[in-house]
């Protein structure tokens, strides 16, 4: 330190609380600091946040959290993955998962910048046991630092902010819904997802929040795709005619039309595109949509909890009822 400087201008008190030794309970023992931590941060969607500020605070917020304790020597950080993804599903926690039962795996304790950032419903006391087993810590801002797996109080934060976590998640997942199903039957909107064989998606102008269009964001809807939509025609032809739905299935391979997944393929990458299939035409022939009627929440997603060490919800989509489905008032133009 330079002698000139004014010691009204150093914090001495700083100083010597971020130097001298500190101690720690862990399960019940108590070891002195110097530790390692692991920092552990996520962001949903790369798309609509910046996982780059993002990172940024949550790994801000962890070093506040374990400054004078320790330093972060490791770093995992999920990108584009929802917390309600298991662990093993998101490919830095499955990382840092293998890394804890690694005799050499250079750290000690596991330092979050937030809770709901790392663990959804009570995914921290799955992790518990394991990190109990290898003597981890896990550091928590809402804690004000370890987390004490045997203190009753902590026990019953873990189960808080594990219920919170879950119900922010419900509470958004139920406003996004009601809004798609008001801009369906309201604006005839194209939501999202692949367009239908025979259409195509165009622009609709700029994103009504002012937010949003600033942002670039823009309103989609869909029109009769010039190259497709005569096929469609032709099949919902074929079908008035009486010819069966394998009739009309084979005359269209033997003709030589593009399947939906050839003509789109950069949306069908994980389909073959080579022949169309019977319940192809069968999809094409039941869909409201090729009759003027556009219709959203044809299909919902039913979550279940997964089975894995620190477990997640899976999804699997099914039909819904048609009093389920949303139509606009005013239907856009039909591919006929």
């Amino acid at each position: 330190m330079n002698a000139m400087t004014d010691v009204s201008e150093v914090d001495v008190l700083g100083l010597w609380a971020a130097t001298r030794p500190q101690r720690v309970r862990l399960y019940g023992r108590v070891v002195e600091a110097g530790l390692r931590f692991a920092f552990y941060g996520r962001v949903s969607t790369e798309g609509y946040q910046d996982p780059t500020s993002s990172r940024r605070w949550q790994f801000d917020f962890a070093s506040e959290l374990v400054a004078g304790h320790g330093r972060i020597v490791a770093e995992y950080f999920d990108v584009g993955y929802s917390r309600e993804i298991a662990w093993n599903g998101r490919p830095e926690a499955a990382r840092l998962l293998a890394a804890i039962t690694d005799a050499d795996r250079g750290f000690d304790a596991i330092v979050v910048g937030e809770y709901a950032r790392a663990f959804y419903g009570s995914q921290a006391t799955y992790l518990a046991p394991l990190l109990r087993e290898h003597g981890v810590q896990l550091w928590l801002p809402e804690a004000d630092g370890p987390v004490d797996l045997d203190n009753p109080t902590h026990q019953a934060l873990l189960m808080l902010l594990g219920a919170q976590a879950k119900q922010e998640v419900q509470r958004a997942r139920f406003r996004t819904t009601a809004a798609m199903q008001a801009q369906a039957r309201e604006q005839g909107r194209h939501l999202g997802g692949r367009p239908p064989y025979g259409y195509r998606i165009v622009d609709a102008g700029p994103h009504f929040n002012r937010a949003h269009a600033a942002w670039g964001r823009r309103l989609h809807r869909l029109e009769p795709d010039p190259e497709t939509a005569p096929w469609v025609r032709w099949i919902f032809a074929r079908r008035l005619e009486g010819h069966s739905t394998a009739s009309i299935t084979r005359m269209l391979n033997e003709t030589g039309v593009p399947c939906p997944s050839a003509a789109d393929r950069k949306r069908n990458r994980h389909r073959p595109g080579v022949a169309w299939h019977l319940r192809t035409v069968a999809a094409i022939l039941a869909n409201p949509r090729y009759t003027g009627r556009q219709v959203w929440n044809r299909q919902q997603t039913n979550r279940r909890p997964t089975d894995d060490l620190v477990p997640g919800v899976a999804g699997r989509r099914k039909l819904t009822p048609s009093r389920q489905w949303a139509s606009p008032t005013s239907q856009p133009t039909r591919p006929s």
